[in-house]
């Protein structure tokens, strides 16, 4: 049993780019669709796919890498956990390696980044950093 499925799946992530994998399978869920989705859009990862096998499902995350062969994400990190929950407002959102990265947080109208959190005025739980 996994106490904390957001931060397995981060480490999931960080282990496979550290091993320069084409891809990584993770337990699926809603939440870690969208974060996901948030990661493609942002240009972190090259693409996911959602995977039936009759049960939880898989979410397969296709990482991204330079033509060089250099990580394009050079590291994601998990804020927020079930021992400890970190909500901030929307004028103190956090700027991730001086605005260079993102925060992900989850607010009342989704998930989103905190470029977008701060522009729409919203604050919520940060739920990880990637830059």
């Amino acid at each position: 049993m996994i106490t904390d499925p957001i931060a397995d799946m981060f480490t999931r992530i960080r282990n496979a780019n550290a091993k320069l994998f084409e891809k990584v399978d993770v337990p699926s869920s809603k939440l870690k669709i969208e974060i996901a989705k948030i990661l493609k859009e942002e240009g972190y990862i090259a693409n996911y796919k959602s995977i039936d096998d009759y049960k939880q499902g898989i979410l397969r995350v296709y990482l991204r890498y330079t033509t060089t062969g250099a990580k394009v994400l050079k590291g994601i990190k998990r804020v927020s956990g079930p021992g400890l929950r970190v909500y901030r407002k929307s004028t103190e959102l956090p700027k991730v390696t001086g605005g260079l990265g993102i925060a992900i947080i989850s607010t009342p109208r989704g998930l989103m980044t905190d470029r977008k959190a701060r522009k729409e005025k919203l604050g919520g739980e940060v739920l990880g950093y990637a830059w």
